[in-house]
Parts: C-alpha cells; structure tokens; sequence
C-alpha cells in the first residue's frame, strides 16, 4: 500500500485571494481523481507572497481566514483527502494588535472533510536578501505532524528546512516523512543549493523529505518551482519542471519498520553552459535557466498587472535587442511593439539592424525622428544656455525626448512600456532619469552587460519558446556599444571594460569586498574608485527606476538598502 502525493506547484497572484483559492481547488480535484489523497501547495499559496505590508491589514488577515475555510468547504465531499495550504494567520483586531511586536504567523494548513484538522506555524523567520519576515510575523514554537493513510508526514514551512531542529522535533514525533511548503525567489544558483541542503536534512534525520515549491513571477522576484524530493539517505528521488505550473505526483511507499521511500519522475537538470565575473567572484550558470526566469517575469509581471501588451524603444543596440527577444518570448510578437527613434546621431547601421531584428521577430516596427523636438528644445533654451557649449544636457534631452513618445504610445494604446537598461548602467548611472529610464518594467535590471552578449548568443542559437531561431543580427552582438547621444560615441569613452566593470560590480554591490580587498585580487585602483564612486552618487536614480526581475542574489531593489545621502567614503 502507497500513498500518492500530489504536489500542486501552482502560480498565485499575490491578494487575489479568490483566484489563488480556484486554483488551488481545481488542482486538488484533478490530483484526487489521478489517485492522490495528500495534496500540497507551497507557502502562502492563498495569497502569494510577499503580501509585503498587505500582512499588516486586519481586514486582509481575515480574508485570507475565510479562504482557508471556502478552500475546505469546496473539498469537504472528498472526505478522504487532506490538502495543505500555506496562509497567514493571527490576530487581526486592530485595537489589540501591537505594531511593534507582530502576532500573525506565517502558516500551513492541514484541511480535511471540511475542517482544519492540523496547522503549524514557522519557526525559522528570513531576514536577509528579499525578506523582512521579523516586520510582519512571530515565530511558531510547535511541531505538526498529520497522518495520511498508512504514513505520518511532518509539516514544515520554508525556512524551517534550512535548520536541523524543527526537523528533527518532527521526526521524534513520528513523522515517516517530511514535507517542507516553499516560496523560495530564484536567483542563479539556487536550486542546488536547496537540494544540497535538503539532502544533508534527510541524511541527518534518515527521513525522506518533499519540497513543495511555487512558480510564477511577483513584481522584482521569480519563483522556479523545481519542487523535489530526497529519499532518507540524501539521493534525489525526484524533481518537478521548473518555470511551469505541475501537479507533480509521487508515491510514499512504507518499507520494513517505519521506513518510507519515494517513487517519482526526475526531470532533469539544465546545463550549466555560462560563466559570469572573473575570480574568485565567477560562478556557472544555465543560459536555459536564465531565460526562463527573465521569460516567466516578464509575462507575470506585464498580466498581473493588467496589461497585455508592451512598447520598447529599440535602438539597434544590444540591450534593446535582448529585451525585445525576452518580450516576444513572453508575450508573442503581437504583443509587443518596437519604436526607433533616431537622433541626428544615430548610425545609418543602427537603423538597417533595428528593421532586420524587429522583422525577424515579427513585431510591430515604427519610427520616430526626434530631430524636430530636439531642434525645438534646443531653440527653447537657447537664451538660457547662451555661451555654454554642449554637453551631456544635449544627449540627456535626446533621450528624454524618447522616454516621453514612448510613454505617450503607453498612455494612448495601453502598453505597458519596457526599459532596456541592464545592470552595469544601473550600478554607474549610466542612464537618463526620465529618459531611457522612463517606463514600467526592466527586464534586464538585474543582468551584467557580459551576460547580456552570453545570453544573446544563447538565444540566437536556441529557441526554446518556437518563436524563431537566430532573432539577434550578428552586428548588434559585434559592434561596440554606444549610446549614439554625441558624434563617434562608444559606451566605453565613460566607462573601464565591462569584464572589469562587472568585477567590480560583483565583488563590491553583490558581495561587500572591501575596495582593498578588491585592488588585492588584480583590479587597477583607478578603475575600483570610479566605478564604486558611480555606484555611491548614482543611488539616486536607482531610487526612481522601474522594478526589474532579480536573477542574482543581490539586486538593486529589496536587496539594496542604501540612503540617497551618504556622506560615508570607504579609504582604500
């Protein structure tokens, strides 16, 4: 006798309480009717996460309740059947609530014939990268264990699987296996890590272990999905798609004593094909694993956010053109609309490559001269600027120019627009506020410059969304970067190599290395002090960019805490 599991490895959209509670319903009855008589859902499941400050309204602590109760309701006449969600719960009386010290918890439910018939709070709170849990719940004290048929499971949250004692707590209750409910943001890397660290778990408490996991993209963060499961001896016993919804099955067989072992499908592991930084700040990476996660984003980002289709600038640039491939991936080339316009600056080839890129796509394709508002600003202002040679004012009002038709196109037709910038130009300010910086979304905010020419080599020799083959012209690839705001201009007349840059940019932002420390490792100091003083002065814009999809473990966005006035100057 076996016990089917059905991990429902679904995409929530965080508040949409009703929506998520459909979700979680339909899958439980398709997984019932596959066999399955214990269903589980990742953390927070009936109302996304993060719910950020959405955790700390009473009225929402009581809605997400209700849903508990209408999920059970809804599956009460499966009275064999046990379903476990994820939710916050608490205190949601205001007038007795203290905003200092939280009282909700972040929850997992056990539902069964329509009741609650076990639930657990987590113990272990994250308050590190993306997560302030310490600002919105207290810490759980006690264990749960459910049974199910012939086998006892043990019911963590998350976190809780990142240390050995609500493990073990569990199992010296009886738990034959454990399944841990996961929200857990994908950056590279990380879905190793969680199945090195949940084989030493099953290991150390000789317990096989299943990680149910989320999918699906919320404002800056992407969950993969990926849920997996250990068999008691630490070796993988199965793994879930990653970056789709799954009703993921498996079997808990009890062996001889109270043994159980797993039986599942194992999907396989994406090649670590890429290689980003220099050392000993380099890591490998999946190209494939990259995609995806820019993909998925996008797409939840531009729907839950109640658009269907999107506007980008396209320059014939490499930036313009990665993002352009990433939104015709995510959304189909009916969706997306490519803009050029070009300034009396502007390459005769830059032109020719954006027409033969927008075509290979099949989008949309308009262009804009913005030469007569450029002459009309520059003759508007010409009494206030008198004696003052050009400068960087010039190339600024050419891309603000820009930044104001796309947003025009927005607001008359209803697309979302797309910024191009990546994280190199974040990191320096090498960006117009209002400018190239204007619009909702920025899909590359979070991917160095070196990684956005691997990646669109990677993308022009494979198509994984069958939306065409070899979408990149080879001379957008080749050709140096240039902002094309001044005569013969190239991105490096204002900033070291990007290989250097992005060196940089990885030991001081994504790893707080000491600027000595960073010289020490072959960095010329020149180069270390510029880039890390752009970065200082630069925090302003960043404060004022659109959300974009973190695929590092430290982002500019709820990673990057850093006022916008410093007065502090590391020494060397």
């Amino acid at each position: 006798m076996s016990l089917t599991v059905c991990v429902a490895q679904l995409n929530p959209v965080v508040g949409d309480l009703s929506g998520n509670a459909r979700a979680i319903v339909e899958a439980a009855r398709t997984a019932y009717a596959q066999g399955a008589r214990l269903v589980l859902t990742a953390e927070m499941s009936v109302c996304g996460y993060s719910a950020g400050d959405l955790w700390q309204r009473p009225a929402f602590i009581q809605a997400c309740e209700q849903t508990v109760d209408d999920i059970a309701a809804q599956l009460a006449e499966l009275t064999d059947l046990t379903v476990v969600v994820g939710h916050p719960s608490g205190n949601a009386d205001y007038r007795t609530r203290c905003v200092s010290v939280p009282q909700h918890t972040n929850r997992v439910t056990a539902l069964r014939a329509g009741q609650r018939i076990a639930s657990v709070a987590k113990q272990k709170l994250p308050n590190y990268q993306v997560f302030d849990e310490l600002r919105y719940f207290a810490p759980g004290t006690e264990f749960c264990v459910v049974d199910v048929e012939d086998v006892r499971i043990g019911l963590l949250v998350c976190e809780d699987g990142w240390f050995d004692e609500p493990a073990e707590a569990a199992v010296a209750a009886g738990a034959q296996a454990l399944a841990i409910m996961n929200a857990s943001p994908y950056h590279m890397g990380k879905a190793r890590d969680r199945e090195k660290r949940q084989s030493v778990l099953s290991q150390k408490t000789h317990t096989p272990i299943i990680y149910a996991h989320m999918v699906g993209g919320h404002d800056e963060v992407v969950f993969d999905g990926g849920s997996f499961a250990m068999q008691a001896d630490g070796t993988l016993a199965g793994r879930a798609s990653s970056f789709v919804e799954q009703n993921w099955m498996l079997s808990l067989k009890p062996q001889a004593g109270a043994a159980v072992r797993v039986q599942a499908d194992i999907a396989p592991e994406p090649e670590r094909d890429g290689q980003l930084g220099l050392p000993p700040y380099q890591y490998s990476y999946s190209s494939a694993e990259v995609w995806q996660a820019l993909v998925l984003g996008t797409r939840d980002y531009v729907r839950k956010s109640g658009f269907k289709r999107v506007v980008l600038g396209l320059s014939g640039g490499m930036d313009s053109a990665l993002v352009l491939a990433i939104a015709v991936d995510a959304l189909g080339a009916d969706n997306v609309r490519a803009v050029m316009m070009p300034s009396p600056y502007t390459a005769d080839i830059s032109l020719i490559d954006a027409r033969d890129m927008a075509g290979r796509m099949g989008v949309r394709y308009d262009e804009i001269d913005i030469l007569p508002p450029f002459d009309a600003f520059k003759t508007a202002l010409a009494p206030l600027f008198e004696g003052r040679p050009e400068d960087t004012t010039e190339e600024n009002i050419q891309a603000r120019i820009r930044g104001t038709l796309l947003m025009a196109i927005s607001n008359k037709i209803g697309s979302l627009v797309l910024i191009t910038g990546n994280k190199s130009e974040v990191a320096t300010g090498y960006s117009t506020l209002y400018g190239d910086m204007a619009g909702g979304f920025a899909p590359i905010k979070d991917v160095l410059k070196t990684q956005v020419f691997a990646l669109a080599r990677w993308r022009n020799a494979n198509d994984p969304f069958g939306t065409g083959s070899n979408p990149i012209p080879e001379r957008i690839i080749t050709r140096p970067p240039s902002a094309e705001l001044r005569p013969d201009q190239t991105d490096q007349d204002s900033l070291p190599p990007y290989d250097v840059l992005d060196a940089i940019v990885m030991r001081y932002m994504e790893n707080d290395v000491p600027l000595a420390d960073i010289v020490a490792q072959g960095l010329d100091q020149a180069a270390v002090d510029k880039v890390t003083c752009l970065i200082r002065i630069n925090e302003y814009k960043r404060q004022q960019a659109p959300v974009g999809i973190r695929i590092t473990h430290r982002s500019f966005g709820r990673d990057w805490r850093y006022p916008l006035i410093n007065g502090f100057r590391e020494e060397f």
